[in-house]
């Protein structure tokens, strides 16, 4: 699974807006996606991915908080 379609899943299975932090616990609780160098994926990677001009249209950011876009 791709870093954004982890981020994706996790909010759709949360249901509820959450921050970077939250977001990046799922993903490494469960495993959706490893990083090359078999870290943790810090939330600074999740706020840089849903920053990212290619995948910001999936995301919104309010405040602290991240949800899908519609």
């Amino acid at each position: 699974m791709k870093l954004h379609e982890a981020i994706i899943y996790v909010l759709r299975k949360k249901n509820t807006p959450m921050t970077t932090r939250e977001i990046a616990d799922e993903i490494n609780k469960y495993n959706l996606y490893e990083r090359g160098d078999k870290t943790d994926v810090p939330p600074s990677q999740i706020s840089a991915r849903i920053k990212s001009d290619t995948y910001a249209k999936y995301f919104i950011k309010d405040g602290k908080y991240i949800t899908l876009a519609k």
